[in-house]
């Protein structure tokens, strides 16, 4: 891992990275292409293909792509001013965050065409979602638990490491049962509890960050998206040249 995401762990999890949690190294079993341009905050698959979205003022995009070659199928900008972040999908929508403002949109994921706005107090990182429920990130260690109809906040919860607070969540993923998220400037993902907020465990992707080569101080780990029709799990980073497909947490087989 690069030395400065070592030295924020450390001050995130204040040791929690330890044998009390278990740390399980991601295990590559395919990979992709990436485009290098891609500042990725949001990612996730639905119906065989990859959406993405992207950040920087100016440069932050919402997209369609295909999952084997990364070819861009659709595309639409986020409107100017504003740095867009997660995204989620929800029935026949698409809904994504922007980092300031409190500014989300609506958007047709047939088309990828704008159907409307919604706000929310304070930052937003990144989504995911449950069956019933819409899980929002802000950057702090409380996740926000939105009703899909309203997109008001119907709960939080507070996410704990050996009972520590753990900030800078940042993009999330929900898979069989658990909430994993990255870690802002780690090489970690956290399998977090929804129940109760704690995180059982870490997945290590230090052998990917090292394996993309990236060297700017914010091209880091970013981006969980998981294939519900295939039963596979896909991460990548910002401006990263590669999408891995690494095996689900506790799959040895």
């Amino acid at each position: 891992m690069r030395p400065f995401a070592t030295l924020i762990l450390a001050a995130l999890c204040a040791g929690t990275a330890s044998a009390e949690l278990p740390s399980a190294p991601a295990r590559i079993l395919a990979t992709f292409p990436h485009d290098t341009s891609a500042f990725t905050e949001g990612l996730l698959i639905r119906d065989g293909q990859l959406y993405e979205s992207t950040g920087y003022d100016g440069q932050s995009f919402i997209r369609r792509k295909d999952l084997a070659t990364g070819r861009v199928i659709e595309s639409v900008k986020i409107p100017p001013g504003l740095f867009g972040e997660g995204i989620v999908d929800w029935g026949d929508k698409l809904y994504s965050v922007t980092w300031h403002g409190g500014r989300g949109f609506v958007w047709n994921l047939d088309g990828l065409t704008k159907a409307g706005e919604w706000h929310y107090d304070g930052e937003g990182w990144a989504m995911t979602r449950d069956a019933h429920r819409i899980i929002l990130s802000d950057g702090t260690s409380v996740l926000r638990f939105l009703d899909p109809a309203t997109l008001k906040v119907t709960g939080r919860l507070k996410v704990t490491a050996e009972g520590k607070p753990i900030d800078q969540i940042n993009e999330l993923e929900y898979v069989h049962g658990e909430i994993l998220a990255n870690i802002w400037q780690t090489a970690y993902i956290a399998r977090i509890d929804p129940r109760t907020g704690h995180v059982k465990g870490w997945i290590d992707l230090r052998a990917l960050w090292d394996k993309a080569g990236t060297t700017g101080v914010d091209a880091v780990p970013n981006g969980i998206a998981y294939d519900h029709a295939t039963d596979r799990l896909y991460v990548t980073g910002k401006d990263w040249p590669m999408l891995f497909q690494i095996a689900l947490p506790g799959h040895t087989g």
